[in-house]
């Protein structure tokens, strides 16, 4: 069987093309799982093929990503309208790591919405690897009524649900196909010496030799062949399997690629896992692409022996299946599987780099609906977030509370649905708030006398404190310069923890940071002092302290790094600017053509309103990870806001 995952933009008629390609010689079998994967098996010029399509938005764009590891080669599916390029920028950015043979697909060249050559050089800004132009349209007027192929220099006329027609090359398109083909040619000269001794000698090189020197580019992943149609009226599609099928490498090619990248021995290397749900009363199913022999139910694969194989288009088990190397299958009760990761009977290696998904910019606490719920969803979220690597699981800091990073909304819904509908756990979701403190501005010096008499043994101890402001980041210390004895050593370590345990919640009701406490007098009582006496004394006077120590709120600053298309980095600065962050700079991205790396001083309390924008002003393709750098003072309105919403529930900690 031989494999491609099908990619693109949301509306750029993914699915509708994989329909097409499937039914060419028949009626396909399809599969869809949860997670949005669809799966159709065909058969075309006597072989076996699969498509996988991946989902658009790029909320899922690590679907994309593990597909690619399992596939021979992909299609990337994108607009004719130049301005829509830049959707195109993260498929591009991910195929060209991935290192998989593509061929680009211009789809819905019914609607005529820009020159092909301009989408064409739009699209060039994100791919370091040469866009060559196999086909050119055929217009009459401002309609696109056929193809003609650069290579064997025939021209062809679309028909509505027909195949199209073989006719002669237009005189109106003649003169723009040698200007194209006279451009093909060169740049694959580019890749074989012998057809540029052939231009040389002003040769025609016959179409047959450039068939096969096109799909040794492709196979070596030189260039990137453009190809065009409208696959909604079934045009350009019989080109373009054509072109998988003579030209696409197969799964060997593949093997070597994966085997090279992780430095696993290439005969070792048994199947790739690529994609993983959850189905009620079923469990964990894992879908995988066999790169070797011998797999069957119980054969050892990845250090433990294989669950049952099904068929991924129906789910049908049978303990009769092997896959045969190239083949996707599912398998259940393989829970030592991991995805993505490349197999070999006795491991479980990490998938490539490249592999991982951005970074989950949306945060939310999940509230469950009833106890019951409670009690299952942490554990549920934790085997969510093996089967999903672009969904982050944590705790809510002084709460415990699940929180969840997901890629975007239509993530978060998806995860919310599949709690529901395959665990049966019912959430609601709300906002984390950012993580405030305290601090004070200026010293102060307490005395507390700390006494208590209960009948038999009393508590007594007697301290004087000073406090002061440490410098940011510095955290809390303790000192003391006690002399002659007023406080025996051994209560030392009771008064620091009393000291310490003012500090976890002050005046204001949050944590309080970068203070200094100095102990430098007291008394003691041979009878009734205590560590504990010492303890309770340096706790209430430490927070007398704090009350007459000028408390001002802390807010926390995260350093924020974005990454997002060069056209949008002067966007980022206002939108910095409007929520009061610090733009640090920007930096070209080495490693993906026409992006930048942008980075920038973020509130905490900005952070929720920073992904809205952030996916607003890039038409979702920008995201951003962060970090906790320091906290900084707040004061003015937004403060007072702060403190007067302390008390509600769900309110900041």
């Amino acid at each position: 069987m031989r494999c491609f995952t099908v990619l693109g933009p949301s509306q750029t008629g993914k699915s509708t093309v994989v329909e097409k390609l499937g039914s060419l010689e028949g009626a396909p079998g399809k599969s869809s799982s949860p997670y949005g994967l669809n799966i159709t098996e065909f058969t075309f010029g006597n072989e076996a093929w699969c498509a996988l399509d991946a989902p658009g938005p790029n909320e899922a764009l690590a679907h994309a990503q593990h597909a690619l590891l399992a596939s021979d080669a992909c299609i990337l599916c994108v607009s004719p309208a130049p301005e829509e390029a830049v959707l195109a920028a993260p498929y591009l950015r991910i195929i060209e790591a991935s290192g998989t043979p593509c061929i680009l697909f211009v789809n819905r060249m019914d609607e005529p919405r820009g020159r092909l050559r301009d989408v064409i050089a739009a699209l060039q800004d994100y791919a370091n690897h040469t866009l060559l132009l196999r086909q050119i349209p055929i217009r009459e007027g401002d309609k696109i009524v056929g193809s003609c192929d650069l290579i064997s220099e025939r021209a062809w006329r679309y028909r509505e649900g027909q195949t199209s027609a073989l006719i002669a090359i237009p005189e109106s398109t003649a003169e723009r196909e040698r200007g194209a083909r006279t451009e093909l040619l060169e740049h694959l000269s580019e890749f074989d010496d012998w057809l540029l001794e052939e231009l040389i000698e002003d040769r025609e090189p016959t179409s047959d030799a450039l068939y096969a020197i096109s799909s040794r580019v492709l196979r070596e992943n030189r260039i990137i062949p453009v190809l065009i149609g409208a696959a909604s009226h079934g045009n350009g599609m019989m080109r373009l399997m054509k072109a998988l099928r003579h030209e696409a490498p197969a799964v060997g090619v593949l093997r070597q690629r994966l085997a090279l990248a992780q430095t696993v021995e290439e005969g070792r290397l048994a199947a790739v896992s690529f994609h993983a749900y959850h189905r009620p009363s079923v469990g964990k199913t894992v879908l995988a692409r066999a790169l070797g022999d011998g797999l069957r139910q119980g054969a050892l694969l990845g250090g433990s022996g294989l669950g049952a194989i099904q068929n991924p288009a129906n789910g049908r088990s049978s303990s009769a299946m092997l896959p045969a190397p190239g083949d996707v299958f599912a398998t259940v009760k393989s829970e030592h599987l991991s995805v993505p990761s490349l197999l070999t009977p006795d491991a479980v290696v990490a998938a490539p780099d490249w592999t991982k998904p951005p970074t989950p910019m949306l945060e939310r606490i999940l509230i469950p609906g009833s106890e019951r719920d409670e009690n299952k969803l942490s554990e549920t979220l934790a085997k969510l977030s093996e089967t999903d690597r672009s969904l982050k699981v944590l705790q809510e800091e002084g709460t415990g509370a699940q929180l969840v990073r997901a890629q975007g909304p239509v993530h978060l819904r998806d995860l919310c649905r599949t709690l529901f509908d395959v665990f049966h756990i019912s959430v609601t979701d709300r906002t984390p708030s950012p993580i405030y403190r305290e601090t004070i501005t200026k010293s102060s010096e307490v005395h507390y006398r700390h006494r208590k008499q209960t009948g038999g043994a009393g508590q007594f101890a007697d301290v004087k404190l000073s406090i002061h402001p440490n410098e940011r980041g510095q955290g809390f210390t303790f000192s003391e310069t006690i002399k002659g004895g007023a406080v025996p050593r051994n209560y030392l370590p009771a008064v620091e923890a009393g000291a310490r345990e003012a500090m976890e919640k002050g005046p204001l009701g949050f944590e309080v940071i970068d203070v200094g406490v100095t102990l430098s007098d007291g008394q003691h009582h041979t009878v009734d002092s205590s560590e504990h006496a010492f303890r309770t004394a340096a706790k209430m006077g430490v927070r007398q302290a704090l009350s007459e120590g000028s408390t001002v709120l802390m807010q926390p600053i995260f350093r924020s790094e974005f990454h997002i298309p060069s056209v949008y980095s002067g966007n980022l600065i206002q939108i910095v600017a409007a929520l009061n962050g610090q733009v640090l700079g920007f930096d070209r991205d080495e490693t993906a053509k026409g992006w930048d790396i942008f980075r920038a001083l973020v509130p905490g309390g900005a952070l929720d309103d920073l992904v809205r924008t952030l996916r607003s002003a890039t038409q979702g393709i920008g995201y951003f990870s962060r970090t906790f750098d320091h906290f900084e003072e707040l004061y003015g309105k937004e403060a007072d806001a702060i403190l007067r919403g302390r008390e509600k529930p769900g309110a900041a900690h």
